[in-house]
């Protein structure tokens, strides 16, 4: 706890001060301009990785980078998009997974899930990713297997999120544009799904 307090300090006495004005429009308002749903690992920090600050992205997270599938329970994550689509009226939705996914590991080893009945339905969510499993790639090495399905996710996610009611709306209506990517943990490099070629190809050449 110590440490948070410490980043705290800092925050206040070198951070803070710079962006104060922002802060205070920040304050009466939103207007972010991308939809970011990702998982909910410590290590993959949207802000760092693309440069971002206060008020540019409106995120969600969740274990897997999950999208729901058309229901009427109601859940944080569907009920999210639909408030960034429909109230801030995000121009982009971007659906990020990444490597060394914990949720998709336990495909692999479902036995890590006793105990936590909770979870174990969630990821129920993921059980589509096997139908859009991608190439392995021989580079990845041991990971390869486990990179493969977590894409075929991304794949799935991104699927069930253009089926959201307000997303098929917005994009019918041309004021939404969805992504599916991504993100490698080691080298830091993301990739975007290309729908024409079925594909993930490098985010920046």
């Amino acid at each position: 706890m110590q440490r948070l307090i410490e980043g705290h300090k800092r925050f206040l006495a070198d951070i803070f001060p710079a962006h104060r004005s922002q802060f205070q429009l920040l304050a009466e308002t939103q207007a972010p301009e991308w939809l970011f749903i990702t998982c909910s690992d410590s290590r993959v920090l949207p802000d760092l990785f693309l440069g971002t600050g206060p008020g540019d992205l409106f995120i969600t997270r969740n274990a897997g980078n999950v999208v729901p599938v058309i229901s009427n329970d109601v859940d944080g994550v569907t009920a999210t998009i639909e408030y960034a689509v429909e109230v801030l009226r995000v121009k982009e939705a971007i659906l990020c997974g990444h490597s060394d996914c914990g949720a998709i590991k336990a495909f692999f080893h479902p036995n890590t899930l006793d105990g936590m009945p909770k979870a174990s339905r969630w990821l129920h969510h993921i059980d589509e990713s096997f139908k859009y499993r991608q190439p392995l790639n021989p580079a990845e090495g041991e990971s390869a297997e486990l990179a493969s399905l977590i894409r075929g996710n991304v794949v799935a996610q991104l699927l069930n999120l253009k089926a959201q009611p307000s997303v098929a709306r917005a994009m019918d209506a041309g004021r939404l544009t969805v992504h599916g990517w991504y993100y490698e943990i080691l080298s830091g490099h993301i990739e975007r799904y290309d729908e024409e070629m079925g594909r993930f190809l490098p985010l920046v050449d």
